[in-house]
């Protein structure tokens, strides 16, 4: 083979093998924008919902927001497993990627002393449900009175009633020992005479109370709502349409609620973040009553769009579909 023959066919397969690389940089920058396009799609309209423990109501109630929610290309709700609800203010205040949260009202007085403010930095979008304060005791113990000093369990840590209800006895100036054992646990306590009370936070009716079996005495006591609850609190009763193996047909007893609240960060107007929270407002309020059918969590149907939270303000897009005239109010007013 003759030396310009050689030449060319090196020459050919030099080119070649830049062709080979050239294309293979293209198929690699190709495959990186669209790498990145799926990043930024996926991400656009991401929302992190911190819920709470595993066990608990609101970690279930973020995934049935999500599963209603959820529509590709349009929103993308991460429910987010956390220690609790009562805890989940840190995660909207400090945790990167969270935008709302279900929350107790009064996990807020907990940042009072270091952050004064704390009801401007977040806003409400909803109140799920009521939690009813559930003080259950043994027939020896006639008022709240008689509990001071004795055995009083709030379940474990992490739950409403572990940090509610410690919260609501030092309103009521009641110094107990605490416990913070399983209820199951308990409840088989109290009924051998090992503590007094057991203390719920949690909506009506409890299964405990329901289909359990009690010796006559076994009673609710009453907590009567006042200004000492105003801020984060809503009265309510316990009464026979609960319980009634526990209370009479005509008897009522007052108590106090804690507002289980979806919440969010207060973002600034027209940010990023804000805008994704008003996107999940807007799937969240139009789709309610897909929430409120059968197959899902039945405290779904307690929830009213227009009830109040104490001590926070509403998200104003929230307040803003509240306000809307209804569908073809003003295609009739012409």
């Amino acid at each position: 083979m003759s030396l310009i023959k050689v030449s060319f066919t090196i020459a050919l397969t030099l080119l070649g093998l830049q062709m080979a690389a050239h294309a293979q940089s293209q198929r690699r920058e190709t495959a990186t924008k669209t790498d990145a396009t799926m990043r930024e799609r996926t991400n656009a309209w991401t929302v992190g919902l911190a819920g709470g423990l595993i066990e608990g109501a609101p970690i279930r109630l973020a995934a049935e927001i999500a599963r209603v929610v959820n529509e590709e290309g349009r929103l993308h709700v991460l429910p987010i497993v956390t220690r609790g609800a009562t805890e989940n203010v840190n995660a909207l205040l400090y945790l990167r990627g969270v935008d709302a949260a279900i929350i107790n009202t009064d996990a807020l007085d907990e940042y009072k002393a270091q952050m004064p403010f704390i009801e401007r930095r977040l806003v409400y979008l909803l109140n799920l449900f009521p939690s009813e304060l559930h003080i259950f005791v043994r027939p020896e113990i006639r008022s709240l009175d008689d509990l001071k000093d004795k055995k009083v369990n709030f379940n474990t840590q992490g739950t409403a009633a572990a940090y509610s209800g410690p919260l609501i006895f030092s309103r009521l100036g009641l110094n107990v020992e605490k416990m913070f054992i399983p209820h199951q646990l308990a409840l088989e306590q109290m009924k051998r005479g090992e503590l007094s009370a057991v203390v719920f936070v949690t909506s009506k009716p409890v299964d405990a109370f329901v289909k359990g079996r009690w010796e006559p005495g076994f009673k609710f006591l009453a907590v009567e709502y006042d200004a000492k609850f105003e801020d984060y609190y809503l009265p309510s009763s316990i009464d026979a349409t609960d319980y009634p193996n526990l209370v009479q047909k005509d008897e009522r007893v007052a108590t106090i609620a804690v507002p289980t609240i979806l919440a969010a960060f207060n973002w600034p107007q027209r940010s990023d973040r804000y805008r994704r929270v008003e996107r999940l407002v807007d799937q969240l309020f139009s789709r309610l009553d897909q929430l409120q059918s059968p197959g899902f969590d039945p405290k779904w149907k307690q929830v009213n769009l227009r009830a109040n939270v104490p001590s926070l303000g509403r998200f104003r897009p929230a307040q803003e579909w509240l306000d809307r005239p209804p569908a073809g109010t003003a295609r009739l007013s012409r």
